[in-house]
């Protein structure tokens, strides 16, 4: 996924905007970079840095003086190096997107065939972002162009474009990626994550609507283009991606974490010792469920958080597997004898699951039951790729369904409906080939309660298949 930070100002922006994007860290692991824009020269300033094995700031501290001006964009992606500068026929640009393109190859052919040329390369491929700047090129102007790519992208994106005129934000046509905008005295700014705002003394000026397009300064506010009446939000930004204090559309990640625990243990009908929450967005749900349920909170996992960042940030399997046990360490004074309740976001691989339950075990707790704020992953996300799956065989459940009927993708629709003996049995084979005592799944109605928009506008396609495209 990613993260991105924009921000116009009176003064100089740098410390706005480094700070600012910092906050979007938890969104990207693999590169970060910042551009301002010098209107007194009229000229921009870029640095783009490898973060894989050292986190934003160290990579960013030393060079800041460098940055002049008084607008910048920024961003921490999982794919390619960015922001791109751009002196095209619509004039001068920076550009920073959060996209997940999933026909970047065809475009990209398309491009060359009307005899347009990348300069970019991301792993030996074309940069998506790059291919984007082309196609907004296209256009007759900003807007046109921007429609352009929500016009022939397929999957998600959304932009950030920093011009001499000012900040241009647009988001996905089906808004799957959220941009807030905050304003305080003297400046305004805008970022992918609400929580980059209270420490710069910003508040939350307008959430950008899906297909949304604005062009703001540190004085003005114009909309370009009104949002769509379609969304598909993705449910995943509360269940995992947020940030506890960021809000997407209104709505607070952490409320709805707590909202989804306290509804289980007010359900749950296992008795247990207390409730522990997989570090970081297991906790505030074992906070709600241990409130709905009664029983107390422990923090019988730590994350190790100085050195360990996400579990999926090395591109090996094997490495992000290493990083996700090295990461959570048990506590063996708040487990031993102890029927012990777990809430965690999701079960994609299962390979988390089964080391830690082991662990817990090994660690002296009598009980591991397991509480899942989502229902079962079925469908790989195609939309802003979320598991970084290759295949949606990686899913455990998937695996699971295909021994079960001899083929993975076989009755589907029983195994999404958390009714019937299909749905029942693939989650009795889960929890027995973990050890766990019992292990239960959020429903697609009860997230979509706790999330509190309605059922339409968020995207469910991974739970259940359903999406507009």
């Amino acid at each position: 996924m990613g993260g991105f930070f924009g921000v116009s100002s009176h003064k100089p922006c740098v410390d706005d905007l480094f700070y600012g994007v910092d906050y979007n860290s938890h969104l990207g692991t693999r590169r970060a970079g910042m551009v301002t824009y010098n209107s007194v020269e009229n000229k921009f300033c870029r640095s783009i840095h490898n973060i894989e094995r050292s986190y934003f700031r160290t990579k960013f501290e030393d060079e800041l003086s460098k940055f002049v001006g008084d607008s910048g964009v920024a961003v921490i992606s999982d794919n390619d190096p960015q922001p791109i500068i751009f002196n095209s026929r619509l004039g001068q640009f920076a550009i920073v997107t959060v996209a997940h393109i999933t026909n970047q190859d065809q475009l990209a052919q398309e491009l060359l065939d009307k005899n347009h040329h990348f300069a970019e390369l991301s792993s030996g491929k074309i940069n998506p972002t790059e291919l984007v700047a082309l196609l907004i090129t296209e256009g007759k102007d900003f807007v046109d162009g921007i429609n352009n790519v929500f016009k022939k992208v397929k999957g998600s994106c959304s932009i950030m474009l920093l011009t001499p005129q000012g900040i241009i934000v647009a988001r996905d046509r089906l808004g799957r990626t959220p941009i807030v905008i905050g304003k305080k005295d003297g400046a305004r700014a805008a970022s992918s994550e609400s929580t980059s705002f209270p420490n710069l003394d910003y508040e939350i000026e307008h959430y950008v609507g899906p297909g949304e397009i604005i062009l703001f300064n540190a004085d003005t506010f114009t909309q370009l283009q009104a949002p769509g009446k379609e969304m598909q939000i993705c449910a995943f930004l509360w269940v995992y991606y947020g940030f506890p204090t960021s809000c997407y559309e209104g709505i607070n990640v952490e409320q709805v974490r707590f909202n989804i625990g306290h509804k289980m243990g007010l359900k749950d009908n296992n008795e247990v010792d207390c409730a522990c929450g997989i570090p970081d967005s297991g906790t505030g749900m074992a906070i709600g469920y241990a409130e709905g349920k009664n029983v107390p909170f422990h923090r019988a996992i730590s994350k190790y958080t100085p050195t360990w960042p996400r579990s999926f940030t090395p591109s090996d399997q094997a490495r992000r597997d290493l990083v996700a046990k090295m990461k959570l360490i048990p506590n063996k004074a708040m487990l031993e004898g102890k029927r012990v309740l777990f809430c965690d976001d999701s079960i994609v691989r299962g390979t988390q699951l089964r080391d830690n339950t082991k662990v817990l075990y090994d660690y002296g707790a009598k009980e591991v039951h397991m509480r899942i704020s989502c229902p079962p992953l079925i469908y790989g996300c195609k939309y802003i790729g979320f598991t970084n799956s290759k295949s949606d065989m990686e899913l455990i459940t998937r695996r699971i369904i295909g021994e079960f009927e001899g083929d993975p993708s076989k009755n589907l629709d029983r195994y999404i409906d958390h009714t019937t003996p299909e749905y029942q049995h693939m989650v009795e084979e889960i929890k027995n080939r973990f050890g766990l005592t019992s292990l239960k799944f959020n429903t697609i109605d009860d997230l979509i309660e706790a999330i509190g928009m309605p059922r339409c506008k968020v995207c469910t396609y991974c739970f259940d298949g359903k999406s507009i495209d």
